[in-house]
């Protein structure tokens, strides 16, 4: 199992660091940049993070930690919402795409964001699109691909997205794609083998399960829990391991507001699952996410 694989035109470590829990420590900062740094220390080299993540403050702290050797991920089709009923409001619209593009900017303090993940908003889990947040993906593309040829961009992503969405985004050049996918909610499968074939870089959220009431949990199922004691690690652990021996094309960008945590998730990049293990986990039966919220 590879310990980096390409992503956006770079080779990174497979297991990188998902920023928005840093929002956690916005009322201590120095703890959030600690976190970090201990991050790159420990040798990752891929963040992921949103102008909305805790409204500017993630992408302030990047700002001060990271530098050009690491890969930033960021997205786009949502914006801080701080005095809402959620902390963030849809911004699905072009001008709202590219106001987004230029507010990551401002906040990471690059010229460039390495790579750039549309959130779509018609597919669930999360808030689904209505009105004139109900924007066809060939503008929102065409958007993005001139903040690429403006070099505003480097690469293009897709996140909560369809199989056929995919298929007919290929043309624009996409580079990743970040869509819920876990041991337990594989709803998504040929959708990983098309990012495969096309040397695409699938990068799961919720690749644990369970973000939602309702939803499976990769932790409790039996299978993990029994290959967890067998290997003595943590059954997130064997979650997290499962999808790097899955496919060699996978990122993690696992979270955490917790220096022990972080070192543990970083830890399952290296933990070796055998013929027999991946067995047991392959049988584990997936369930529709579509189905489980309804």
């Amino acid at each position: 199992m590879p310990s980096t694989a390409p992503l956006a035109g770079r080779t990174v470590t497979r297991v990188g660091y998902g920023a928005m829990q840093l929002e956690r420590l916005r009322d201590d900062r120095s703890a959030a940049v600690a976190l970090l740094r201990r991050a790159l220390d420990l040798g990752v080299d891929h963040l992921d993070t949103a102008d909305f993540y805790g409204h500017g403050f993630v992408n302030d702290v990047i700002r001060e930690v990271a530098g050009d050797d690491v890969l930033v991920a960021t997205k786009v089709g949502a914006d801080p919402d701080p005095d809402g009923p959620v902390p963030l409001r849809l911004a699905q619209r072009p001008e709202q795409l590219r106001a987004s593009v230029e507010a990551n900017l401002r906040g990471l303090g690059t010229d460039r964001l390495d790579l750039v993940n549309l959130r779509r908003a018609d597919r669930r889990p999360g808030v689904l699109a209505e009105g004139d947040q109900l924007v066809d993906v060939d503008d929102q593309l065409a958007t993005l691909i001139t903040l690429r040829d403006e070099g505003k961009i480097a690469a293009i992503g897709l996140s909560s997205v369809t199989l056929e969405m995919l298929r007919h985004a290929l043309p624009a050049g996409i580079a990743c794609v970040q869509n819920a996918y876990s041991l337990v909610s594989r709803d998504d499968e040929e959708l990983l083998a098309l990012c495969r074939e096309e040397g695409i870089a699938w990068v799961p959220y919720f690749p644990l399960g369970g973000a939602f009431p309702g939803l499976p949990k990769v932790t409790d199922e039996p299978a993990v829990r029994a290959a967890a004691a067998a290997l003595d690690v943590t059954p997130e652990q064997v979650g997290l391991a499962w999808l790097l021996h899955h496919a060699p094309n996978v990122h993690l960008i696992p979270g955490t507001a917790s220096a022990a945590h972080l070192k543990a998730n970083l830890a399952a990049g290296e933990l070796v699952l055998d013929a027999e293990t991946l067995a047991a986990l392959n049988a584990v039966p997936s369930r529709s996410m579509a189905a489980a919220l309804g």
